[in-house]
């Protein structure tokens, strides 16, 4: 039996087409699978492992914390490793990371994870409905303008009696008081002996 060779040449085509097809979709299988995109949140921590990703695009991967930029968007190849510290907190938290692979949208990922509250996290006194305790003032006090005025050092001068100033008064100690005396004595003695000498002559007359 002769078999034609058109037969032949499109069973030949036909098989070149499978294998082609097949080789395709272990192609096309093989990156999505590999892509993993690992993460883990604790308490206090999150910690990025992306590996097996295609290193001959841009990959990007973004991290907040309740719409907070807790990791601003980096790029990376093949693979991503980073551990990032939340900062404290009395209430749960929500995490949500962003990772867009450069070959394709398949192959990104948009995932929400809750951080709880660590043991021992002391919470945050809630504020009191009442009136508002005011707030201290920050301003430090004005410092005065001018210094206060020194001590003088230097004693007062003592200003000279003038020359032309009045004579005290003279008291009973004055040096003249002697001789005020004797030249009173004198006078009385003077007069004494006039009168005697008057009285004398009109003795004589009668």
């Amino acid at each position: 039996m002769t078999i034609p060779r058109r037969s032949l040449r499109a069973a030949g085509t036909l098989a070149a087409a499978a294998v082609v097809g097949l080789t395709g979709a272990v192609l096309t299988a093989g990156p999505a699978a590999a892509h993993t995109p690992t993460w883990a949140v604790t308490c206090s921590e999150v910690n990025l492992d992306l590996t097996a990703y295609n290193g001959n695009v841009t990959n990007q991967v973004t991290v907040t914390v309740d719409g907070k930029d807790l990791l601003p968007t980096e790029t990376f190849g093949k693979e991503f490793h980073k551990k990032l510290e939340l900062p404290e907190h009395d209430k749960e938290l929500t995490v949500h990371l962003v990772v867009k692979a450069g070959d394709g949208d398949n192959f990104s990922r948009d995932e929400t994870k809750t951080a709880p509250v660590c043991e021992g996290a002391t919470p945050r006194p809630a504020p009191s409905e009442g009136t508002p305790s005011p707030v201290p003032s920050k301003e430090a006090p004005a410092a005065s303008a001018t210094p206060s005025a020194a001590p003088s050092n230097s004693a007062p001068a003592v200003v000279p009696p003038s020359p032309s100033s009045p004579d005290l008064a003279e008291t009973g100690s004055s040096s003249a008081t002697p001789i005020i005396a004797g030249a009173a004595v004198a006078v009385l003695l003077a007069g004494g002996g006039i009168m005697w000498s008057v009285r004398k002559r009109r003795t004589a007359q009668h």
